[in-house]
């Protein structure tokens, strides 16, 4: 699969409505967003913590978003009928830390069966690079697949450990710690490999190459093209 990294490069902002739609427009079969917090508790999209000339979103009220800023609820609908991969930020040092997980398991309550907009994805995957993060998620929807974000500077291997331990359904890998031996390690243990963010053509199939389920990336045209898909 080919998942737009935030809607993917196009003549839109990232991680808005625009690139999702421009993004399946061009052929992705889905796309990967960020999921943070208003202050008031509203789930919206966004990378960073803080918008630029606006302020830190945690702290913000939901009227106080520039209108361009989706909430999820918006972003699922958008995206129906598509693979959406919803990653939850939550990193300490960051505005609106959340050890306690809230934030994780509000969204679990969105994407649990029978909840949120009635147009939906064809398929979900919740993932963050934060193992308490990925938890919290799990265990606040436990039919969600969930999948397990991995720093690269770090090593894959244990990275995996962790994953299973979890209970993911997936691991996230770099492009760069992808390896047939990984993924076939993952195989093993019924989990998917996703790879990010793969955008040269020779990326692209080293990953194919080695395995992985899917690529997130920020060139859909071109890495539909390497994999013959145009």
């Amino acid at each position: 699969m080919v998942l737009a990294h935030r809607g993917g490069t196009g003549p839109w902002r990232e991680n808005t409505l625009e690139a999702f739609s421009g993004a399946l427009a061009e052929g992705a079969d889905g796309v990967e967003l960020d999921v943070r917090s208003t202050a008031d508790g509203r789930l919206v999209v966004h990378h960073d913590a803080d918008i630029r000339g606006v302020g830190a979103i945690p702290v913000l009220g939901s009227s106080e978003l520039p209108p361009w800023v989706p909430s999820l609820e918006e972003a699922l609908e958008a995206c129906a009928g598509a693979v959406v991969n919803v990653e939850v930020k939550n990193a300490p040092g960051e505005p609106g830390f959340d050890p306690g997980q809230a934030v994780a398991r509000r969204v679990a309550e969105v994407l649990a069966p029978g909840t949120g907009p009635s147009s939906r994805p064809r398929a979900v995957v919740v993932s963050s690079f934060w193992p308490a993060t990925v938890a919290a998620v799990r265990e606040g929807g436990p039919g969600l697949c969930v999948g397990l974000l991995v720093h690269p500077a770090l090593e894959a291997d244990p990275a995996l450990e962790t994953a299973a331990a979890l209970g993911c359904r997936a691991l996230h890998l770099h492009y760069s710690q992808v390896s047939d031996t990984v993924v076939g390690r993952a195989r093993e243990l019924d989990m998917a490999v996703v790879t990010w963010t793969v955008n040269d053509r020779s990326d692209v199939e080293a990953a194919t190459e080695a395995g992985v389920d899917a690529l997130i990336t920020d060139q859909v045209r071109s890495t539909l093209a390497a994999l013959g898909r145009v």
